[in-house]
């Protein structure tokens, strides 16, 4: 599973990309997570920060952050 967390590095990237291991862990899931900061690659995916991309797929872009229990289900979602 290829997931990536994109975001300058705002606090609110940083703490999706928390939520997100957080959840792999829980979940005991194994996933390669990525932290994109270029702005230019973030521009492929999305048009505002933070965003979420499972599998190639965007999961959340924008404000307010998902609740650790959507993010859980999306991993479970890709996951199958």
């Amino acid at each position: 599973m290829e997931i990536k967390v994109l975001g300058p590095g705002c606090p609110n990237c940083m703490e999706l990309e928390r939520r997100v291991k957080e959840a792999l862990k829980e979940l005991g899931v194994a996933a390669n997570v990525t932290k994109v900061a270029d702005i230019a690659e973030i521009g492929k995916y999305i048009m505002m920060i933070p965003g979420l991309v499972i599998n190639e797929k965007v999961k959340h872009s924008g404000k307010p952050l998902p609740k650790p229990e959507q993010i859980k289900a999306w991993i479970e979602e890709e996951k199958n």
